[in-house]
């Protein structure tokens, strides 16, 4: 399986945004790709405030341009996230996904929300203006199964197991770690989750931007279920492209079948269905 990840910065102007990273796509992403994997909030600022005047329903011109994206370039996109309205008028930190035909197959709400105070370093409060989702999201590839999260919900190693047991392989992760916590936290959270679920942990953020108020860690990555990183940007804008082999997965938990060696009969970790 073959992915390109799409490390741009995020301008003012989410249709100046978009454009780039289509014809970034254009220029650097050859044929025959698989899945293209966008950043947390690719089109709009990280600002809490300003994810109310970004938002779109779901179906809106972004959500739109991402389906033709997908189709156009006759791949799967996980279309990085994006702020979503819904009817009463509730934010969200929304992912999607389409398929090859750019029809929707996913759809992540972030469930944890971002709210730090690091001595010395980022204070940051999302749920000022989002509101959290509850779901656990797998879905269905020609590949397998495929699960996604949105940035912090990654740190919780419960999300990360239970899509695992729901049979995900690869884990996709839109996200935009801070300069506090990105340069300890990235690779070690994504080398954990990857390690101890035996899956393909994938993280895509957007490019640095030293202007920006928020300044992401960039840095997406490609980790293997080993907990090795296979492919990793910097901070620059770059298109990261790695081909991976699923069969890895099956080798790995056969070696070493944490999954099966789990005390079921001791301890029990399941989804609560709303």
């Amino acid at each position: 399986m073959k992915i390109a990840q799409i490390q741009m910065p995020v301008l003012s102007d989410k249709m100046k945004s978009f454009d780039s990273i289509k014809r970034t796509i254009e220029k650097s992403v050859p044929k025959g790709v698989d899945l293209i994997a966008l950043a947390e909030m690719f089109t709009t600022p990280y600002q809490v405030d300003q994810f109310p005047l970004y938002a779109e329903v779901e179906g809106g011109s972004i959500w739109q341009m991402c389906s033709n994206l997908a189709t156009e370039n006759h791949c799967y996109l996980s279309a990085g996230t994006v702020a979503e309205k819904d009817e009463a008028g509730n934010i969200y930190n929304t992912a999607y996904v389409f398929d090859r035909s750019g029809k929707q197959i996913a759809k992540h709400r972030k469930m944890h929300l971002f709210d730090i105070q690091i001595k010395g370093g980022q204070h940051f409060k999302e749920s000022e203006t989002l509101t959290a989702g509850n779901k656990i999201t797998t879905f269905e590839t020609e590949f397998g199964v495929m699960g996604l999260c949105i940035c912090y919900d990654f740190r919780f190693p419960e999300l990360g197991r239970l899509m695992a047991l729901k049979g995900a392989k690869i884990i996709l992760v839109p996200a935009a770690f801070n300069m506090s916590t990105g340069p300890d936290h990235w690779q070690l959270m994504f080398k954990s989750q990857a390690l101890n679920n035996q899956v393909f942990a994938i993280g895509t953020a957007p490019a640095r931007d030293a202007s920006a108020s928020y300044q992401s860690w960039a840095h997406s990555l490609v980790v293997d279920p080993w907990g090795r990183i296979v492919n990793q940007l910097g901070e620059k804008p770059n298109v990261l492209i790695t081909e991976i082999d699923l069969d890895l997965v099956e080798e790995i938990r056969e070696q070493l079948p944490l999954l099966k060696h789990r005390r079921s009969d001791v301890y029990k970790l399941e989804e609560i269905k709303n």
